[in-house]
């Protein structure tokens, strides 16, 4: 009876094989992918004749179809621009959540918003929209995905559209509910998919919607393959984030919009961060992730370069008009990237750089902990070239007291100044405001309280802003109040002018050598340590460590005027500070020399996640390697030969003496005859290759007559 059911499985395969073989070569029937409702499904093997049906097939149309079971679908989102869009899925927890919300959202009007991925991303799921949280993004499609395609083009399989699926798998219930495959669904469009068993599914495309650069016709009518299913495919899931956030790390860019030589964007390199610490809690810290000891570590990007070059500023129009059209491609790429290091060292722009870093830093946290408002870890902030030199300013003047954590200006002021609004504005030159500031009822009170962004709401542009704030800064709050007496403790003065009571102040821990040069604008012990003077921002919280990555801080101090840091220096609010670089980045710079100048300190080298050495070092050990290995060898090789050369002919036995044995002959007389023997054979060997390498010289002093003059080879 075995053998009955195999023959009976062959004969109705190879009708099947026969019978579908008319639809693979007729282009007729073959379409390209379309969400067009509008299908119809109809069997391919209606004008099979009953007679061509053996008995044995009769008895499989007789037997029980196997159950439908409802296909589980999976979220995924979209990445990147149309012309290169992927799809990736979401994890098994977010799609779970999704899933969740899109069934009850059956029964309620109201859109609703689901947070994934760590709740850096809000999903709107009647909208079917991804939105970044805490940066600017545009907005991405979202898919509940159950069929996937692959052409003959695709490295991956690709998510059909929802209405497309949902056809799709009303054609499969049929045929696997009527237990009849070879049917095929066709759209107005000429698309085609044939379901010709569970595992077999194939989409035509037809001609005209082929890729034009295609000419073979073989080319031309290859099928799509068709799956259904996430659980069909090869797609990496990712895990699931854990809820739990034990660190929060701020990391700020450098130079231009580009972060690597990928040219990739700070926001993307960020999420490599990210995704490089997840992989790490997972292969270092599993069980205590597992147990719930370990959180993970979130990185948010603060992007400063969009706000300078925006049209707020205007700069780039500035620079455009005075740039020379040739070379257009360098030009713009210095433009956008390198003028950044001068408009750093420009006090206007420095000004809004650093307003943007620390605005930009106070909003991430303040968004972060009103959607994370459990979170108690530490917090930390990283710098990347130019991004580390802007934050260890930043550092060097923020000051410890309540007012500056609640983001208030440096305070009160300090003296009064007798001056009226309009005689402050005669003496700056700037009259024609003062109707703008006295149809606001602005005195010089209310002027020594408005910041940047109140005079620019009233109109004012960007360089009498910065007189105003620069003067007010000057008349009403001297030296920023540190020298007033009696007004502050010990612990509120900067570490480089705190003293011992009864004693004089310290000497400041920044030492600088005397200037031969004209004066600028610089102020190094109040308000930093070299920067151009300007009003710098204050974080509202207190950084745990700062780390600096390929940074310039060393050379940009030096560049100050800086000659040697006080090791018992420290920032006002941060507790540590590291300068890590790779050896061969060209804008890196030590601080080490700067603090201990006496002792020639080698940098800590950091060691691999994986157990191994880096790349640069792995190279540098294996080319040492292989050269010792070659130098010894052939040296050796050498010796070997020129000994063989020089060694004298040996008896067997030595010649007996008249009178003698051969037993007259001590070991030790032996020894030193073997001795001497090999000392003759190595001056030998010496003066072998002394004549070698000196026949040049002997060549020209015998056939030229002249001085030598030595070779390069």
């Amino acid at each position: 009876m075995s053998s009955s059911q195999g023959d009976r499985g062959g004969l109705s395969q190879a009708a099947q094989i026969d019978n579908t073989q008319d639809v693979f070569d007729n282009p007729n029937q073959t379409a390209a992918t379309c969400n067009t409702p509008e299908a119809q499904v109809s069997p391919v093997l209606d004008e099979v004749s009953p007679s061509s049906m053996s008995s044995f097939e009769m008895l499989d149309m007789e037997s029980v179809p196997p159950p439908y079971q409802e296909v589980q679908p999976h979220w995924f989102f979209c990445r990147g621009a149309d012309d290169s869009a992927s799809w990736h899925p979401f994890s098994r927890e977010d799609s779970d959540k999704l899933e969740h919300a899109c069934n009850t959202l059956k029964d309620n009007e109201e859109d609703l918003v689901v947070a994934v991925e760590g709740e850096r991303y809000d999903v709107r799921v009647k909208e079917r929209t991804r939105y970044a949280v805490y940066w600017d993004q545009a907005p991405t499609e979202v898919r509940r995905c159950t069929w996937f395609y692959k052409g003959d083009k695709d490295t991956r399989f690709l998510p059909y559209s929802e209405e497309f699926s949902k056809r799709l798998e009303e054609a499969y219930m049929i045929a696997v509910t009527l237990d009849e495959w070879k049917r095929k669904l066709d759209f107005p469009t000429g698309e085609t998919v044939i379901l010709h068993n569970p595992k077999l599914i194939m989409h035509y495309q037809p001609i005209g919607m082929q890729d034009e650069w295609v000419s073979s016709p073989s080319e031309q009518t290859r099928p799509r393959t068709v799956k259904r299913g996430v659980e069909n495919i090869s797609v990496e899931i990712p895990d699931g984030e854990p809820e739990k956030v034990d660190h929060l790390v701020f990391m700020v860019h450098g130079i231009g919009p580009a972060c690597d030589l990928r040219f990739r964007s700070i926001i993307q390199c960020v999420n490599d961060f990210r995704s490089v610490s997840l992989c790490l809690l997972a292969s270092h810290y599993k069980r205590s992730q597992q147990e719930g000891h370990v959180g993970r570590v979130e990185f948010l990007p603060v992007n400063w370069h969009s706000a300078l070059h925006g049209d707020a500023t205007g700069v780039d129009e500035d620079i455009q008009r005075i740039t020379l059209p040739s070379i257009s491609r360098l030009r713009h790429f210095t433009n956008d990237t390198l003028l950044d290091l001068f408009f750093y060292n420009s006090p206007t722009y420095c000004q809004t750089i650093v307003d943007t870093v620390a605005s930009e830093i106070n909003r991430l946290h303040a968004l972060f902990k009103q959607r994370h408002p459990e979170f108690d870890g530490a917090l930390s902030v990283v710098g990347h070239s130019l991004g580390s030199l802007i934050l260890f300013d930043l550092l060097t003047n923020q000051r410890i007291g309540s007012r500056a954590r609640e983001g208030v200006p440096s305070g009160e002021h300090c003296s009064v100044n007798s001056d009226t609004l309009e005689q402050t504005l005669s003496k700056l030159g700037l009259q024609q405001y003062l109707g703008t500031l006295q149809a606001e009822n602005v005195d010089m009170e209310s002027l020594a309280l408005c910041q940047d962004s109140d005079l620019r709401d009233l109109g004012i542009p960007l360089g009498p802003r910065k007189k105003i704030l620069h003067y007010i800064k000057k008349k009403w709050f001297p030296e920023d109040c540190k020298t007033a007496v009696g007004d502050q403790t010990l612990e509120s003065v900067p570490p480089f002018l705190a003293s011992d009571a009864g004693q004089p102040a310290q000497q400041p821990l920044f030492h600088r050598e005397p200037s031969i040069t004209s004066a600028v604008d610089y102020e190094y012990f109040d308000v930093g340590i070299g920067q151009v003077s300007i009003d710098y921002p204050q974080l509202a919280f207190y950084p745990q460590t700062f780390f600096a990555f390929g940074s310039p801080i060393g050379m940009f101090l030096t560049v100050r005027g800086l000659k040697r840091i006080d090791p018992n220096y420290s920032f006002p609010t941060c507790k540590s500070f590291y300068n890590i670089y790779h050896p061969y980045d060209p804008v890196a710079y030590r601080i080490e020399p700067m603090i201990v100048s006496e002792v020639d300190l080698e940098p800590m080298l950091i060691p691999h996640h994986k157990g191994r050495k880096r790349m640069h070092l792995e190279l540098k050990d294996s080319l040492t390697r292989m050269s010792m290995d070659l130098k010894n060898n052939v040296l050796g090789s050498l010796r070997t030969a020129w000994q063989s050369f020089t060694r004298l002919p040996v008896a067997a036995l030595p010649p007996v003496e008249e009178g003698g044995t051969t037993n007259d002959i001590t070991p030790q007389e032996d020894q030193v005859s073997a001795d001497t023997a090999a000392a003759r054979r190595e001056d030998k060997f010496t003066d072998f290759w002394t004549k070698i390498l000196e026949w040049p010289k002997a060549l020209q002093k015998h056939y030229l007559k002249g001085p030598f003059m030595p070779f390069h080879l």
